[in-house]
C-alpha cells in the first residue's frame, strides 16, 4: 500500500478545504465485511488534481459530484481525482469492508465465554482507511456524521452522544473538528455504567462477561474521572470541548489506550478478573488521566503532521502523573514513573535507533517513518524533559503558555514551534534556546559527583558527559547515629548543570545525590564514598523517589558493564525485604529477573540467581504473613512462581487452590502457576485443556495458548512455530501470547533451531500480516535468550535486507542491539 508521505500531505493541505463527513456503517452484512458508505463534502481551493485514500474488500461505486468513476481506478489504497474545479465538491463512495483481527481498523471479537460479538475502532495514523474512505491526514479536519446499522441488541458508542433512531439505526451527534484518525466507535452488546459531572454524561463500558468485575470497581473509575476533570478545569481555561466522556474497556486492544475524543478506548486487562496490587491501580488511574489529558492536547489542539506526534504523548504523559498526584489518592506516582517509565526512556536512547524527542521533520517523511517513534522516548522522555521545563521555568508560567496554546489553535493544528513560541510568551527565560538543547538532541547524559573535603566544608563538583542544561537538587545524607542502617537528610539544595564547583560548609555527607528526586533526565552515578553508603543503606533512605534514583544508578551501571548483575541481585536481597513502596519492590523484582538473571549472567550462573530470588520471594511472603501489606505478598508471590527452578511448591499450590495464608489462587495466579509448570515439564496438554475448561474466557484462551507453547516438547514447540509463522488465524493476542510462551531461558537446546527460523520466517509474515503483527513478532517472539556472537550476526544479517516492513526494521534494530549489550554485559 502506499503510504502518505509529508510533502504530499502539505500540498493537499494547501489544496483542499475538507467541511464534512457523512459515514454510514452497516455491521450486519456478515462476519467477514461491513458495509461503508460515504460522502465527503469538500472544497478546492484551486483547479487542479488530488487523491482520497481506502482499502476496501471491494469497492463497488465511487461519484464525485454526481458523475460515476471507475472503481478500477482505485490504485493500492488511492483513488485520483483529477480536473477538479475550483470551489464545492461531493465525493461519494461504497464499499465492502474487512473486519481486522489485529487491532487495526474495526477489530471484531467473538467473547468465548458467552458467544458475544464485539467491534471498535482503532484508527491511528492510516488506519481509518480500513474504515471508510477518507482525504486521511491530521491537519484537514473535519465535522462527522456517522450512522450505524448494528445487529439487535447492540449499543453503539461514538465521539458524541448516539441515540437509536425509529428506523433501527444508530445515529452520533455531529463531531465538532476532527481529525480523521480520532473518529472512533464501539458497538456490541456492552455492559454500561453511567453517570453525570458537570453537566455531561459519563459512561464506563465493557463486554457483558466483564460486568461483576466493572460493577466492582466503577466508583472508583468514576471517581478518578471527575477528579482528573476537575483538575484539569483548574489547570486549563478552555473547557471540555466534547458533549460526553465515555471509556469503553475493548478486547485485544493494541495500545494501553486511545484517545479519541468523547470515546476513549482502553485495554479491557483494565478491568481486573483477578486481584492486583494497588500500584496497578494507579498505573490505570495514570492512563485515564493521560487520556483525559488528550482532550485539550492532541484532540483540541492536534498536531499538522506526525513528527509532532511526541509532543502529544508527551503533554499527557507528564499531565497524567502530575495530575494523579495532586488530585487523587495516588500521591506518589512520580517513583512508579522513575523506576519503570524512565527505564523504558533510558533504555530507548541508548540504542542506535534513538531519535530526538522532538524529530527534525526531515526525518519523518511519511506516514510509515512516523509509526516507528511511539517508544520510551516520545513518552517517557518527552514527559521527563517537560517535568524539567516546568522545574526550570515554574508551572505558573508554563501553564500560562499552554493556555495560551489551546486558545490560539482551539479546534484547529499546531506545530511544535507554535507551542514553542507560546511558552516563550509566558516568560522572560530562554525557551527556544532550551527546545534546542532538550528536544532536538540524543542520548542519556550522564551525571558524575566528585567530591572534596575541606576542613570543616566540602566541594561538589559534577562532571557531566553531555551538554544539555540540568536544573537539578542534590541530596547530601548522614548516617543516622542512632539507626546506622538508616539516612538523615542534612539538606537538599538545587544546582545548574554545568556549572562551577559549589562548597558547603561542615564535613562530606555519608551520601550526595544527584537529581535527588528525580526532576531532570540522566543517568547518575555515585562518588566511591556515597556508593559504598547506599549499597549499605539504600532500603534506610527516607524518600522513596531518593530511592528510586539509586535503583536507577544501579541499574544502569549493570546495562553499562560497571556493576556485576551478582551485586546488583545481592543488593535487591540485602534491601527489598525492608522496602515499603510498592513500585520500586516491583521494578527491582523485574529488572533483577527478566534481565540481571535471564540475560546479563552466563546460563551457568542463572541457577545461582534465580535460587537468591526465590529466597527474596519466600522472605517477602513470611513478612506479610499478618495480612497487613496484601500487595507486597501478592507480588512476592508472582515472582517466587516465576523464579520457580524446582515443581513441587508451586504445583501444591494449584492443587490447594491457594497460598498458604493466602492469596487464593484466582485465574492470574492460577494461570501463572501452570506456566511455569509448563516450562518445567512438570504439566501436560491434559491439564492445560482442563484449566481452560475451567477459565474459558479470552484471559483463558491466551493463558492456554503461552503454557501449550512452553511444554518442554518438540512436538509442542513446531505446533506453535506454525500457529505463529504459517497460519494468519491467530489474533494479535494469541499471538503474543503463544510467543511470550514459545522462548524459555530453560530450553535453550530444545529452541535452537528456530533461533535461525526466525528471520526467515519473520520477514514474510511481516508483509503478510502488516505492522501490528509485525511489531507483535518483534517484541515477543525474538529470540530473547539466544546470546552470542552468533545470534548478533544473524541479525545483522537480516537487518541488511532492504525488504524488511519498517516497523519489523525498527524492531529488530533495538533487539539485535540488546543481544550485543547483554554479550558484553556477560564479557565485561
Amino acid at each position: 500500500m502506499s503510504v502518505l508521505t509529508r510533502d504530499e500531505a502539505q500540498t493537499r493541505a494547501q489544496f483542499l478545504d475538507v467541511q464534512r463527513y457523512a459515514i454510514e456503517l452497516d455491521l450486519t452484512t456478515g462476519e467477514d465485511t461491513f458495509d461503508s458508505r460515504t460522502v465527503i463534502h469538500f472544497t478546492a481551493r484551486a483547479a487542479g488534481d488530488t487523491f482520497v485514500e481506502v482499502k476496501p474488500a471491494v469497492l463497488r461505486s465511487v461519484s464525485l459530484d454526481g458523475q460515476p468513476l471507475d472503481p478500477a481506478s482505485l490504485v493500492e489504497n488511492r483513488i485520483a481525482l483529477t480536473g477538479l474545479a475550483e470551489g464545492p465538491h461531493e465525493l461519494r463512495l461504497d464499499a465492502a469492508m474487512t473486519y481486522s483481527h489485529t487491532g487495526e481498523g474495526l477489530h471484531r471479537f467473538t467473547d468465548p465465554v458467552d458467544g458475544e460479538t464485539y467491534t471498535y475502532t482503532q484508527l491511528f495514523m492510516e488506519d481509518v482507511q480500513r474504515v471508510f474512505a477518507a482525504f486521511d491526514q491530521p491537519d484537514l479536519k473535519a465535522a462527522f456524521d456517522l450512522t450505524v446499522t448494528a445487529p439487535e441488541g447492540w449499543s453503539v458508542l461514538a465521539n458524541g452522544i448516539t441515540a437509536q433512531q425509529e428506523d433501527g439505526r444508530w445515529k452520533a451527534a455531529t463531531t465538532p473538528l476532527l481529525s480523521t484518525y480520532f473518529v472512533a466507535l464501539a458497538a456490541g452488546p456492552f455492559h454500561s455504567v453511567t453517570t453525570e459531572h458537570a453537566g455531561l454524561p459519563f459512561g464506563l463500558h465493557c463486554r457483558r462477561s466483564l460486568a461483576p468485575y466493572l460493577d466492582a470497581d466503577a466508583d472508583e473509575l468514576f471517581e478518578i474521572t471527575r477528579q482528573c476533570y476537575d483538575r484539569y478545569h483548574e489547570k486549563f481555561d478552555e473547557p471540555y470541548p466534547f458533549d460526553s466522556y465515555d471509556q469503553a474497556f475493548v478486547p485485544e486492544f493494541n495500545a494501553g489506550a486511545m484517545e479519541n475524543p468523547g470515546l476513549v478506548t482502553f485495554r479491557d486487562e483494565f478491568i481486573y478478573r483477578s486481584a492486583v496490587t494497588d500500584t496497578e491501580r494507579q498505573t490505570r488511574a495514570m492512563v485515564i488521566a493521560h487520556e483525559m489529558a488528550h482532550m485539550w492536547f492532541g484532540d483540541l489542539v492536534t498536531l499538522r503532521w506526525w513528527d509532532d506526534i511526541w509532543l502529544n504523548e508527551s503533554f499527557a504523559e507528564y499531565m497524567g502523573y502530575q495530575t494523579l498526584t495532586e488530585a487523587t489518592r495516588f500521591t506518589d506516582t512520580w517513583v512508579d514513573f522513575g523506576i519503570v517509565r524512565k527505564a523504558w526512556g533510558y533504555d530507548a536512547d541508548q540504542r542506535p535507533s534513538t531519535h530526538p524527542v522532538a524529530p527534525d521533520p526531515d526525518a519523518v517523511p511519511d506516514t510509515a517513518s512516523a509509526m516507528l517513534n511511539f517508544d520510551g522516548i516520545s513518552y517517557a522522555k518527552g514527559a521527563s524533559a517537560l517535568r524539567q521545563l516546568v522545574t526550570w521555568m515554574g508551572e505558573k508560567d508554563f501553564l500560562a503558555g499552554i493556555n495560551t496554546h489551546f486558545k490560539r489553535h482551539k479546534f484547529g493544528n499546531a506545530t511544535l514551534a507554535d507551542f514553542i513560541d507560546n511558552l516563550a510568551s509566558a516568560t522572560d527565560r530562554d525557551v527556544h534556546g532550551w527546545a534546542e538543547s532538550w528536544l532536538r538532541t540524543t542520548g542519556v547524559d550522564t551525571l558524575t559527583p566528585v567530591v572534596e573535603e575541606a576542613e570543616g566544608s566540602w566541594t561538589l563538583t559534577v562532571d557531566q558527559d553531555g551538554s544539555r542544561p540540568h536544573r537539578i537538587a542534590v541530596g547530601a545524607y548522614d548516617i543516622d547515629p542512632s539507626s546506622p542502617g538508616r539516612l538523615v537528610l542534612r539538606e537538599r539544595f538545587e544546582i545548574d548543570v554545568p556549572g562551577a564547583p559549589l562548597t558547603r560548609t561542615g564535613a562530606r555527607p555519608a551520601l550526595v545525590l544527584l537529581n535527588d528526586g528525580d526532576l531532570s533526565y540522566a543517568k547518575v552515578r555515585l562518588d566511591e564514598q556515597s556508593s559504598e553508603t547506599a549499597f549499605r543503606t539504600l532500603s534506610g533512605l527516607p524518600d522513596p523517589l531518593a530511592r528510586a534514583v539509586v535503583w536507577n544508578a544501579a541499574r544502569d551501571m549493570v546495562r553499562d558493564g560497571q556493576l556485576e548483575p551478582v551485586a546488583y541481585l545481592e543488593t535487591a536481597r540485602a534491601h527489598l525485604p525492608y522496602e515499603s513502596d510498592l513500585a520500586i519492590v516491583q521494578g527491582v523484582l523485574t529488572f533483577a529477573a527478566a534481565q540481571a538473571a535471564n540475560r546479563f549472567l552466563a546460563p551457568d550462573a542463572r541457577p545461582a540467581a534465580l535460587a537468591l530470588l526465590t529466597e527474596l520471594t519466600r522472605d517477602l511472603i513470611r513478612r506479610t504473613e499478618d495480612g497487613d501489606n496484601p500487595g507486597l505478598r501478592l507480588t512476592a508471590v508472582r515472582h517466587f512462581i516465576d523464579c520457580a527452578a524446582q515443581p513441587h511448591t508451586i504445583q501444591e499450590w494449584l492443587v490447594d487452590g491457594s497460598v498458604p495464608g493466602g492469596p487464593e489462587l484466582d485465574p492470574e495466579l492460577r494461570w501463572r502457576v501452570l506456566n511455569r509448570l509448563a516450562v518445567l515439564g512438570a504439566t501436560d496438554e491434559a491439564a492445560i485443556a482442563a484449566e481452560l475448561a475451567r477459565d474459558p474466557s479470552a484471559t483463558g484462551e491466551e493463558g492456554a495458548a503461552r503454557c501449550r507453547a512452553a511444554l518442554p516438547d518438540p512436538a509442542a514447540k513446531a505446533a506453535a512455530w506454525a500457529a505463529m509463522f504459517e497460519g494468519d488465524e491467530l489474533s494479535n493476542y494469541l499471538f503474543t501470547a503463544t510467543a511470550q510462551g514459545f522462548w524459555q531461558p530453560e530450553q535453550a537446546d530444545l529452541v535452537r533451531e528456530y533461533v535461525t527460523r526466525f528471520y526467515a520466517d519473520a520477514v514474510p509474515l511481516a508483509d503478510r500480516r502488516g505492522p501490528a503483527i509485525a511489531e507483535a513478532a518483534g517484541r515477543h517472539a525474538f529470540p530473547h535468550f539466544a546470546i552470542d556472537a552468533e545470534a548478533v550476526t544473524l541479525g545483522e544479517a537480516c537487518l541488511a535486507r532492504e525488504d524488511l516492513l519498517p516497523a519489523l526494521r525498527r524492531k529488530l534494530a533495538d533487539q539485535v542491539d540488546d543481544l550485543r549489550r547483554a554479550l558484553a554485559v556477560r564479557e565485561s
